[in-house]
């Protein structure tokens, strides 16, 4: 990806985060380009910026061009993506007042890309009247917030202000990114499950599914960028909750039906990209099973198909679904296609050096009733939530 990010920069403790989430964007393949308020340069010397993503940086919006053009309109019209981080007080309310009065507000008034907005300050000042309602003003115009998180802020004080993690920013601007001129799913509500799930074998021991839960995650973290009311039921994973969904924490496949049943009624998309287990011990010993000598036995039992009762139910909803082979994958997939009632199914080979399992990108093919299967190349799964996305529009818009 050779997009450009714009990423602007004020004046607060939190620019020194700032530097970790610009490096985090040029690894993930943008060109970033920094803008600094003057009051930034006092935390981070424009310097530490310039090594991080070899790019100039901007502050002074008089200064002599390096090239002959408007360079803030230059830079807005180039930018697929802008970023603030930290962003002040002060930047909210001259930006929802429209007063452009330096190179990082005149910019921010003159771009067309998504703008991601990350505050930072005291609580109390988060939580003052008049900031609130330059943060709501500015998401009525499609401005993007992500943040702040709750805790010890540089001050002493404890509550709502700190801003959001690098690798927080950074996913919900990858999110906006990809999201940019793609339907809108303002309105939908979108249900996804994700991970895996655990069996108990004893209070010690489990059975499980490989699963990281990143393709799931990247899907709710998708559609929640693009508008949607998400729920993520989600086995254990460790990926933090991607920002404007629901989250819903169950660990066996018996929760995960429990929670799917209870949130598929309100659904108008839902996309199962759990890796659930199929079977379960018909038995949990209440106490640690002792090692001996002998071999264990472990008699399992058959756990309720999701899958299958969501395309049994669907009414008018979008289900689709994941199907994971080692073998002969375009017939079992459209098999579980036909079988479970599914619109449409992500088939992707597992095993060996092609394996999915905790990786950043896929290679699938998606089969819908009536369409001949469509391979798609490798891609990260944050693309591939967008291009599943897309399809499960398509559908529902028909």
């Amino acid at each position: 990806m050779d997009a450009v990010c714009v990423f602007g920069v004020t004046g607060g403790i939190a620019a020194a985060k700032a530097t970790l989430a610009a490096s985090m964007l040029v690894k993930q393949g943008l060109d970033v380009h920094v803008i600094m308020t003057e009051s930034a340069c006092k935390f981070v010397t424009p310097l530490t910026f310039r090594t991080l993503t070899a790019n100039p940086v901007t502050v002074d919006m008089f200064e002599e061009p390096g090239q002959w053009n408007v360079k803030h309109v230059s830079l807005a019209q180039r930018a697929g993506l802008f970023v603030i981080a930290p962003a002040t007080a002060n930047f909210l309310g001259k930006t929802a007042a429209g007063i452009a009065d330096d190179m990082l507000t005149t910019t921010v008034m003159a771009t067309r890309a998504p703008v991601v907005i990350a505050p930072a300050m005291n609580s109390v000042m988060y939580g003052n009247p008049i900031v609130q309602r330059n943060i709501a003003s500015l998401k009525a115009l499609g401005y993007m917030f992500v943040g702040p998180e709750s805790g010890r802020l540089a001050c002493g004080d404890t509550g709502a202000g700190r801003m959001a993690s690098p690798e927080r920013i950074v996913d919900f601007a990858m999110h906006a990114l990809h999201g940019r001129g793609r339907t809108s799913l303002a309105g939908r509500r979108v249900l996804v499950n994700a991970g895996p799930t655990r069996e108990p074998i004893d209070p010690v021991r489990y059975i499980t599914n490989r699963s990281s839960g990143k393709m799931g995650y990247a899907i709710a973290g998708a559609a929640a960028a693009r508008g949607a009311q998400v729920a993520l039921v989600s086995g254990p994973t460790n990926l933090p909750a991607p920002e404007g969904c629901a989250l819903m924490p169950v660990e066996t496949a018996d929760q995960m039906y429990q929670a799917c049943m209870t949130a598929a009624p309100d659904a108008d998309i839902i996309i199962a990209a759990a890796a659930v287990a199929d079977y379960r011990p018909a038995k949990c010993s209440p106490g640690k099973i002792k090692k001996t000598a002998d071999g264990l036995q472990i008699q399992l039992t058959r756990t309720r198909d999701i899958l299958a009762e969501l395309g049994r139910t669907k009414g008018e909803r979008v289900i689709i679904g994941f199907a994971a082979e080692t073998d002969d994958l375009l017939a079992n997939a459209q098999s579980k296609l036909a079988s479970k009632n599914l619109d449409m199914i992500v088939a992707n080979v597992v095993g060996g050096e092609r394996s999915p399992f905790g990786s950043d990108e896929n290679t699938v093919t998606l089969l819908r009733p009536g369409f001949e299967p469509e391979a798609l190349p490798a891609m990260s799964k944050l693309a591939l939530a967008h291009e599943i996305l897309d399809r499960a529009a398509s559908i529902i818009c028909k």
